[in-house]
């Protein structure tokens, strides 16, 4: 018997298991609102994106107000070219905006969902800090 034959049975196995202590009425329940594959992939990319301290640090910055990469730069004390290519990442997955006046690019906040899920996590580290 090959490796997948014995995977396969196993697995049966453990699925017949599982089925005596399905809940069916909540798995239901959970299966109407659950996320699809896709939009579940397209969440994992916008929490992955805040994973990184200085993205973070970005989108915290312009929670408070529009800043132009120069001026994100100096703020957080990294180059330009930093600046500007977490903001593309950050352009990309929709997390920020962009504004041109004259021959500067302003930045800010997609929107107020965006400022939201800062402000949630930036308050339950906050609550962490407090606890540990």
């Amino acid at each position: 018997m090959n490796k997948r034959a014995i995977v396969r049975r196993v697995g049966a196995a453990v699925e017949r298991q599982a089925a005596d202590f399905v809940d069916v009425a909540r798995v239901r329940r959970v299966q109407r609102t659950l996320l699809s594959a896709e939009r579940s992939f397209g969440l994992a990319e916008t929490f992955s994106l805040l994973g990184d301290p200085t993205r973070t640090r970005i989108l915290h910055a312009l929670s408070v107000d529009e800043l132009c990469v120069s001026d994100l730069a100096g703020l957080l004390q990294i180059s330009a070219s930093t600046a500007s290519h977490q903001l593309r990442l950050l352009r990309d997955r929709r997390l920020v905006a962009v504004r041109r006046e004259g021959k500067r690019t302003y930045y800010r906040l997609q929107d107020e969902h965006i400022r939201t899920l800062i402000d949630m996590g930036v308050s339950h580290a906050a609550e962490e800090e407090r606890e540990g």
